[in-house]
């Protein structure tokens, strides 16, 4: 019944599913007999399978096997490939020279993003050859992938270990279908900007090669959408990322278990023995139970310091509850991981000895990894599930335990730093490094009444048995359904029709639009900028119909000759001058001299260093356009230019605005927003559209009043209330507008 056909739908759509991970689905052991094949059961293995009976490429379907290219030891690398190959997996290993292999994933995988993604910058390493063995490593599984892929595949790269690989394959096979899912937690802006700016770059267009990109948390999409405008500065509709010829999916999936593995697992009969052998061990005492891999990121030591903090304060408690903390082994040969080793043992030895007596042991502790039967005897047996690492992508040992507890007794304790606590809502949620919090909610739960963690599980269970890791899988999958028509319709967040129908009932309609970027896509050569053949018509029709003011910070000959023969209002430099049809300009600004040669002089210097920088003087402002320029370094020196601007003397107050590759200083009198306001209140319009690219349109779109169209055109924070992705989408929007007037 779990396993229910979630995706009939979208069977035959792919012909194959080819899964890209840093580790095969199964381990290898190389014997005197051959070679043998342990497929592992984690969370990962069981969802694929799961989408791959959903796709008809289950085992013994006449459908081809599940492809799965990971990493391999250079010791299989004489091994036929045939041998890597079962009933439901063809596997592609990836062979990488040693030396490189250490840099990849012992350095930039495990002494960089780890610990820089959970949020512990202070052990990370930052080395150069850190990221040339990921670029290798990266390029290396797209040999391997590029080798097999055939159209009509689906791709689904995963994690950390292969952030460059969806763009790498994107260039090499731009008509591939490709999702990537990250499995870790996806940090703030503030984290990535720690990263070198051409590692971050590469790092997020790698990413933004994939079709659909999956995180846990609706937190990690919300912090990757941050990062997507301040590293690459793409623009941003909604739930996509949109691209000059594609967009990019980027949704929440919540990763899971398989809910009835768990819950039929918890009631066969090894595990009742093993439970009841526990609990007499124990003698009958309350339970608290935790597991983790070895890792910093797991909190282990507040929590060993919660709980001493508890047994302080609650004396009552001695002799009737036992800690069972188990620690998995990971990375103990590492410095880092060794120190917390220590410190773990050293604090249990501590607190055992402080509280401990000949028949007790506060805490049981033990370093190993537990069978799957061990496991459920202890997530069956304990009362409470003390689950609290400081930071984590989402945690499924607390939904193993909910999913074996068909009792519906024992509470859960949860991080609210796990991504799993934004789905948990009824487990004890604290913060882990709050002691007392820690100590108040062990306090807490071992008191809580049956009735209580009947209803409290009751709930959780019933959300993970409708949340599982097929779910999972489903809903992923489902995405790549999600609009596949994107290219041909506008990439807007606008409400289309209910803004066709405002224009159609309105009686006096404004159009207030910029020029670069907004009427005309943004040239190399400024000059060179002009009207597309289809929008000129559009455009001259649209004017004739309603009041269209084009409001540029272009000087007054660029806009009379780019509109002449048009019935529209012309704005130029931004506010400084204003012509209306069939009249003269007007000049709105009174500029005085003194402030132009010492901003020429500041602004020569930076074209001196850059030479492909250029000034452009205008009859009322001066501009350095640095467009061209390609040093790494430009915008830092922009905004050095922009300050060292604003403290230039003059008889007359200045603005310094930085717009879209250029520094633009002007005097201050008027701007576009009040040249906006002069405008509507000219008339009473009931429809006002007000569309723009840049920095300074913002004064427009703060001006006009709340219930006018306000649309921004490409990626940036705005004031606008609408988005359009690109300029294309400014004509898209245009013709519509056109084709409503020529039917009507």
């Amino acid at each position: 019944m779990e396993r229910k056909n979630y995706m009939s739908n979208l069977n035959g759509t792919y012909k194959r599913l080819i899964i890209v991970a840093y580790r095969l689905p199964f381990s290898i052991k190389q014997t005197k007999e051959g070679v043998s094949l342990f497929q592992n059961s984690g969370g990962l293995v069981s969802a694929v399978l799961s989408m791959a009976e959903q796709m008809g490429q289950s085992a013994g379907d006449s459908g081809p096997k599940i492809h799965w290219i990971g990493h391999c030891d250079n010791s299989l690398k004489d091994i036929q490939q045939s041998a890597f190959e079962d009933e439901h997996f063809v596997a592609h290993p990836v062979f990488v020279d040693e030396d490189v292999h250490q840099a990849f994933y012992e350095g930039f995988c495990n002494d960089l993003i780890w610990p820089l993604f959970h949020y512990f910058p202070t052990f990370a390493s930052f080395q150069e050859n850190y990221f040339d063995a990921y670029q290798q490593v990266n390029n290396r599984f797209l040999e391997e992938l590029t080798s097999i892929i055939e159209p009509g595949d689906l791709v689904w790269i995963h994690d950390f270990q292969l952030m460059l690989l969806p763009d790498l394959l994107r260039k090499a096979v731009p008509e591939a279908t490709i999702g990537y899912f990250f499995h870790i937690p996806f940090p703030t802006f503030e984290i990535i900007k720690l990263l070198p700016r051409t590692w971050r770059q590469a790092l997020m267009n790698g990413l933004l090669g994939a079709d659909v990109v999956g995180f846990h948390t609706a937190d990690y999409v919300k912090h990757f959408m941050h990062n997507v405008s301040e590293v690459v500065g793409l623009p941003i509709i909604e739930q996509r990322v949109v691209l000059d010829n594609r967009s990019v999916f980027v949704g929440d999936f919540p990763i899971s278990i398989d809910f009835t593995k768990f819950d039929e697992g918890s009631q066969l009969e090894a595990v009742a023995e093993m439970r009841q052998h526990y609990q007499q061990l124990l003698n009958g005492n309350k339970i608290i139970f935790s597991v983790d891999r070895l890792d910093y990121a797991k909190g282990i030591t507040y929590r060993l310091q919660g709980y001493e903090r508890f047994l302080t304060q609650n004396p009552d408690w001695h002799n009737n509850v036992t800690f069972v903390m188990t620690v998995v082994p990971s990375r103990d040969k590492i410095g880092h991981y060794q120190e917390i080793k220590r410190e773990i043992e050293e604090t249990v030895g501590r607190i055992n000895g402080l509280f401990g007596t000949i028949g007790w042991r506060p805490i049981v502790y033990s370093y190993l990894s537990l069978t799957f039967t061990e496991l459920l005897a202890l997530y069956t047996c304990c009362d409470v599930a003390l689950i609290t690492p400081i930071r984590d992508g989402m945690n499924l040992v607390c939904k193993e335990f909910i999913a074996s507890r068909r009792d519906n007794q024992g509470v859960l304790i949860l991080s609210e730093l796990a991504g799993a606590a934004q789905e948990l809502p009824d487990a004890l949620i604290i913060n882990p490094t709050d002691t007392q919090e820690v100590t108040a909610a062990i306090k807490e739960a071992l008191e809580m009444q049956p009735a209580e963690q009947q209803d409290r599980m009751q709930k959780m269970r019933q959300h993970l048995q409708n949340h599982n890791v097929f779910r999972w899988s489903h809903n992923f999958l489902s995405a790549f359904m999600s609009d596949e028509s994107w290219q041909s319709e506008l990439a807007t967040n606008l409400p289309i029709q209910s803004f066709i129908d405002a224009y159609q009932k309105a009686q006096h309609r404004l159009l207030l639009v910029d020029f670069d970027g907004t009427l005309a896509p943004i040239v190399n050569d400024p000059a060179k900028a002009q009207l597309s053949p289809t929008m000129q018509p559009v455009l001259h029709r649209l004017a004739e119909q309603n009041d269209l003011a084009i409001i540029s910070g272009r000087n007054r000959a660029f806009l009379e000759n780019a509109f002449r023969g048009f019935p529209v209002t012309l704005v130029a430099e931004h506010g400084s001058f204003i012509k209306k049809p069939d009249q003269d300009w007007q000049l709105l600004d009174m500029p005085a001299s003194d402030w132009i040669e010492p901003v020429r002089a500041t602004m020569n210097e930076y074209v001196d260093a850059y030479p492909e920088s250029f000034i452009e003087e205008k009859e009322t402002t001066i501009v350095w356009h640095y467009r061209n320029a390609k040093a790494e370094d430009i915008e830092t020196k922009a905004v050095e230019l922009a300050t060292r601007l604003l403290s230039t003397p003059s008889a007359v107050k200045l603005t310094v605005m930085q717009g879209s590759k250029v520094i633009e200083v002007r005097t201050a009198q008027h701007s576009k927003g009040t040249i906006a306001q002069k405008l509507f209140e000219q008339t009473d319009y009931d429809f006002i559209v007000s569309m723009g690219d840049d920095t300074t349109d913002e004064d427009m779109f703060r001006q006009l009043p709340n219930w006018a169209y306000t649309l921004k055109v490409g990626a940036g924070i705005t004031n606008a209330r609408y988005r359009l992705a690109r300029q294309r989408d400014v004509e898209m929007l245009l013709q519509q507008l056109d084709e409503v007037a020529i039917n009507h």
